[in-house]
């Protein structure tokens, strides 16, 4: 019983440490319109965390998702446009927020309507490096 209790302890304490490390998408907000052919700012915060982590990389992607096809595809099932590739490398900031923004642009071949902007985010934590994929998603509306 007693291991039961160590193994759960160990498994609970691993999980707050990986959600203590998650990244969420501030800009924009769930519902914003973008407009195609038109440049847009995603900020991307990381807690501040006492655990390390080291960073490989990030893609964020825009899937048109109409509401005639229901809901938009999982992020880890399909990403849409590749807007960006490559690191993530988020700075302090006031109220010691580490955040990074990226400016990127609307595809202009993309359907107007509903969209989900969703980011990809691989890293590595503690000691013995564990990998970490991250998926990030919100909705937004296209407009031209």
């Amino acid at each position: 019983m007693k291991f039961i209790v160590n193994i759960l302890t160990i498994s609970c304490l691993y999980i707050a440490a990986v959600w203590g490390q998650s990244t969420h998408i501030v800009f924009p907000l769930a519902g914003a319109t973008l407009h195609l052919n038109r440049n847009f700012t995603v900020q991307l915060v990381r807690p501040n965390s006492i655990q390390g982590s080291t960073e490989v990389g990030i893609a964020i992607g825009l899937v048109s998702c109409p509401v005639s096809q229901g809901a938009c595809p999982p992020p880890s099932a399909r990403l849409g446009s590749i807007l960006y590739t490559g690191p993530f490398t988020p700075t302090i900031h006031p109220m010691a927020q580490f955040y990074e923004n990226f400016t990127l642009t609307v595809p202009e071949f993309l359907a107007t309507g509903r969209a989900q902007l969703a980011v990809v985010r691989l890293h590595l934590i503690g000691a013995g490096a564990s990998p970490i994929l991250e998926f990030n998603n919100i909705t937004v509306n296209l407009a031209h």
